[in-house]
Parts: structure tokens; C-alpha cells; sequence
């Protein structure tokens, strides 16, 4: 299994002028690889391997890349490749999308070290600290808030600088099938210890087994990115003061970011840890956020991101997370399987063929769960997600509030 971990940085003067300096090669190699690339015949576009045969000889040609590191020169050739095949996959599946841009220093802000070329030292540090080895660059201390563990080795090494100014290392972690906990057996699942998630616009996520999660208030957050994007547009562009206007809405922008971030962490942990399974809807989230006027309440969700932290968390917890077919969700009974249309704004579903009645996002998380069995090959459960829900006309379902997955890390069982 692999996984990362983010730290904070603490580069002094010197080694931090030297970190901008890398950053700055490492871009001017990025671009060097996107020009030889486009100025190719059609019919022999390089590779990935030959750009790295190539680069003993840009070496020699330019002076500035002889000043990187082997292996993180060749993390940069493979980054280019990297957003190239995703740029021809867009192509193929038929959206419309131009050519990689030329990289501007504002924008490249990360370079990889693979394989070589870093070391950690944990005993160098005092407390929560250690300190992390670059080539070409030196010792960077780093917050040592989650210590590697023991079965785990360090593939890559990432030191970014973020648009806030502050630096962050990231180490990319890897452990054996030996010490990656097992998932259950499909066959031990059923409807008591698999659950059905539904996205939603009101609340953040309904659960087949009846709970619904608000969403987060960010409206003052929101209010205050305003205030000073209108404060950023009135000084002059490339000023010292805008520069640091600039950074001051970076800040907020990035307040906003950790606060959603924080909260799906929190909400894909009890998630992971309490089921055996999790199913979820297969979002087109670039579609969604093309649509209609909720478009930013749902760029705010975050669901993609969302999703992946999901996928992840099964892995580290051993919890099967599959994604299903999200049309129709909505529509179909969850009981008898009859489609009904429901204009957004209707929030109860209402079988006119078997008369069931409950909330709208419950019908949905309850055709996921559904959904989820049948992707497994297992065919409906014993006991039927209808008879594990609550209908909205016998009692109230449990609502819990964002805040409260915020500050307690957790739901009620």
C-alpha cells in the first residue's frame, strides 16, 4: 500500500534561497522537456526514456542543469509525460482541452526526489522535529508530527513551496502486503455492517442506515475572501503591497481548503473504522460544477476529493469502498425499484406504486447500498435496506452536525 505524509518546514535563510533556486531549474527543465517535445516530427515525438538519455547532454549544453540532482531531474522529465498522458485521456474521452502550458515560476512550485537523493533524520531533531537531507540543497528541518513507521520505507521525497509562502515536505510512504490490513470477506457482508452514501447539496452525506452529516458553514470564511480579493483589485498589479495583498487572500484561500480537507478526513476515518464496506455514488463532479446555479455549494463538498480520501482510508483501515452508478439514484424506489421523476427542489420521495415514503437522500443512499451488493456479485442483502431505514413519516433521522464531526474527530455509533 502507499501513502504520504505532509510536513511543515522550517528552511533557514540560506537553505531556503537555495530550495527557490532548485525550484527555479526544475522548472526551466520542465519547460526545456515541453519545447523539445512540441518541436519533435509528429511522427517521432520522444519518450520519457529518451528525454532521460538526453539530459547527460542538456547538462553539458546548460550549466543550470547540471546543478540537479540525478534522479529529481528525471522525476521532472516523468512529471511532463505524466501531464501529458492525462491531457490525451481527456482528449480521447471527448473533452475539449489545448496543449500544456509553459510553466511560469508563479505556477511550479514542487520538486521530487525518487528513490535517491534525500535522507530523514529523525535523532537530529529535537521534540516533534527531524530533519530531512536534499541533494543540492542541504538539511530541512520539518515539524515531526507523525513519526514513519517502522514497516514502512520512504520511496520519494517532495519539498513544495505554497502559494502562501510557507514550505512543506512530503515523504511518499510505502508497506508491504504484510502489514496492510485485510478486508473482510465479501461473502461476510450484509446491510448491518455496509452502508450506502449519497452526496448531497442540503446535507453533506446520508447514510442508508438512516444519519444524515451537515455540511460546513463557511460563510465567514467566504465573506473575508471577498473583502480581500476586493482589497487585492484595487492595488497596483506586481506592487510591493499587492504582492502582499496576494498573499494575504492566499491565506484565506488556503484557511477554507484545510477546514473542508480536515473535515472529510475526520468524516472517512468513522466512515472506514465503522464499516465493512462503504458504497458511493460514481460522481461526474466536472459536470456537475458546469450545471446549474449550485455550482459552488458543490465545488465546496469537495466530493472528488471526498472519494479519494474514502478509497484511501479503506486501505489503511480494511474497509471495501466501491464506487456505483450514480443516475437514477434519485428517481428509483428503493422498494419496489419504480422510477418517479423529482425536480430538485422536492426533498421527499413518495412511491406512487407501493405508497413508501421517506427523505429524498435516503431513497438514494438506500439504492447505492443496493447498488453496492449487486457490484459484488452479491445480489440483494437478507435483510433489505428499506427495513434498516427509518421513514421520514415514523421518526426523525439522526442528524449530526459539521461541527461536530469538527471538533470530536468522530460520530456517534
Amino acid at each position: 500500500m502507499e501513502y504520504s505524509h505532509r510536513y511543515y518546514a522550517y528552511p533557514s535563510g540560506e537553505v531556503a534561497e537555495r530550495l527557490k533556486h532548485q525550484l527555479d531549474a526544475h522548472r526551466q527543465l520542465y519547460n526545456h522537456v515541453r519545447w523539445d517535445y512540441e518541436n519533435s516530427p509528429e511522427d517521432d515525438k520522444p519518450s520519457e526514456y529518451d528525454q532521460n538519455n538526453k539530459l547527460p547532454e542538456w547538462k553539458q549544453q546548460w550549466p543550470v542543469f547540471s546543478e540537479l540532482h540525478s534522479k529529481a531531474a528525471q522525476a521532472t522529465v516523468a512529471r511532463f509525460h505524466r501531464n501529458l498522458s492525462s491531457l490525451k485521456k481527456l482528449k480521447t474521452n471527448g473533452h475539449n482541452v489545448g496543449w500544456l502550458k509553459r510553466q511560469a515560476p508563479s505556477d511550479y512550485r514542487s520538486v521530487t526526489y525518487n528513490q535517491s537523493g534525500f535522507d530523514l533524520d529523525e535523532k537530529r531533531g529535537h521534540d516533534k522535529y527531524a530533519y530531512v537531507r536534499f541533494s543540492k540543497v542541504g538539511w530541512v528541518k520539518i515539524r515531526y508530527s507523525r513519526p514513519i513507521p517502522d514497516h514502512a520505507t520512504i520511496k520519494e521525497a517532495t519539498f513544495k513551496k505554497e502559494r502562501t509562502g510557507e514550505w512543506f515536505v512530503t515523504l511518499s510512504l510505502e508497506t508491504d502486503e504484510e502489514h496492510t490490513p485485510a478486508k473482510p470477506d465479501v461473502v461476510s457482508l450484509d446491510a448491518s455492517n455496509s452502508v450506502g452514501i449519497d452526496l448531497g447539496i442540503l446535507n453533506y452525506i446520508h447514510t442508508s442506515d438512516g444519519k444524515t452529516v451537515d455540511r460546513l458553514n463557511l460563510e465567514d470564511e467566504y465573506e473575508r475572501l471577498r473583502r480581500e480579493q476586493r482589497k487585492l483589485s484595487r492595488k497596483d498589479h506586481g506592487s510591493r503591497n499587492y504582492e502582499k495583498q496576494r498573499e494575504t487572500v492566499a491565506k484565506v484561500k488556503r484557511k477554507i481548503r484545510r477546514k473542508v480537507l480536515d473535515y472529510q478526513h475526520k468524516l472517512t476515518t468513522w466512515l472506514a473504522k465503522k464499516y465493512d464496506a462503504v458504497f458511493v455514488e460514481d460522481l461526474n463532479v466536472v459536470g456537475m460544477l458546469q450545471g446549474d446555479r449550485n455550482a459552488r455549494n458543490k465545488q465546496d463538498a469537495a466530493w472528488r476529493q471526498f472519494i479519494t480520501l474514502l478509497e484511501y482510508k479503506g486501505d489503511l483501515y480494511g474497509t471495501h469502498v466501491v464506487q456505483v452508478e450514480a443516475r437514477g439514484t434519485t428517481k428509483e424506489c428503493a422498494k419496489c425499484g419504480v422510477e418517479t421523476a423529482k425536480p430538485i427542489w422536492v426533498r421527499e420521495h413518495s412511491c406512487p406504486a407501493c405508497e413508501f415514503e421517506t427523505e429524498r437522500d435516503a431513497n438514494a443512499a438506500m439504492n447505492v447500498l443496493q447498488r453496492g451488493f449487486s457490484e459484488l456479485g452479491l445480489g440483494w442483502p437478507e435483510s433489505t435496506p428499506v427495513e434498516t431505514v427509518t421513514a421520514t413519516d415514523t421518526a426523525d433521522f439522526q442528524r449530526v452536525s459539521a461541527s461536530h464531526v469538527v471538533e470530536t474527530g468522530s460520530l456517534p455509533s
